[in-house]
């Protein structure tokens, strides 16, 4: 029997600016486990800013988010331009703060933000051929931008839950080792790192989000 393929979006390589690595790991790692097939792909654009990981400073240098995330994917990355619906059975997004900086605008516009064109087709896709999506940490803004009234969870953070509803959706609080899942919408959702307190904590959200998951094909 053929593995399902799930298309893991990145967003760079690191918190500050990129893919938080702890929750791609964790992902990736969930998704293996559970026999899914991994196909990594990003945007091949610039980051919108980039920081020093060691000060926490911005950065002059411009670093594309293709070749960046490529650093986690281990070099086997297509760019998001490039993936067809055929592609994939279903589509994931780790946190970190390239999903609210260069996937979307979230984190300088908060709930009047826009999305990336190639990430919003890629959802759009799939939700027209029926295909799950799952999101993790700070990912889920972009399904509330994206997904009118999808029932969704960043954890429990005030601010960020009143922006999700404010943008139409439903924000629904959640345990860092759980994960909601929206059978209509075949939306799953994890807090990660907007609660976790380490790399454990993590990877428990991340096997309830893949567990969940399969659940909606």
């Amino acid at each position: 029997m053929k593995k399902k393929r799930v298309a893991l979006v990145l967003s760079g390589c690191g918190v500050k600016d990129g893919t938080e690595i702890h929750e791609a790991v964790a992902a990736i790692i969930s998704l293996d486990r559970a026999g899914y097939e991994i196909v990594y792909t990003a945007p091949d654009i610039e980051q919108t800013t980039t920081v020093d990981h060691t000060t926490e400073e911005s950065e002059s240098e411009a670093r594309n988010t293709l070749r960046e995330a490529a650093r986690i994917a281990r070099g086997n990355i297509r760019p998001l331009s490039e993936l067809k619906p055929d592609d994939y059975d279903a589509v994931m997004f780790p946190g970190g703060f390239g999903a609210a900086l260069t996937l979307s605008s979230y984190a300088t516009d908060g709930a009047e933000c826009t999305v990336n064109q190639e990430v919003e087709n890629l959802i759009n896709e799939a939700r027209e051929s029926g295909k799950p999506i799952a999101a993790m940490c700070i990912a889920p803004v972009i399904l509330a931008r994206t997904i009118p009234g999808a029932r969704l969870t960043i954890g429990s953070d005030p601010g960020t839950a009143h922006a999700i509803n404010s943008m139409g959706a439903v924000h629904v609080e959640c345990s860092v080792n759980d994960a909601i899942v929206d059978k209509e919408q075949k939306l799953v959702t994890t807090p990660a790192y907007m609660l976790a307190k380490g790399p454990a904590e993590v990877f428990e959200g991340a096997e309830s989000m893949v567990r969940k998951l399969g659940e909606l094909f």
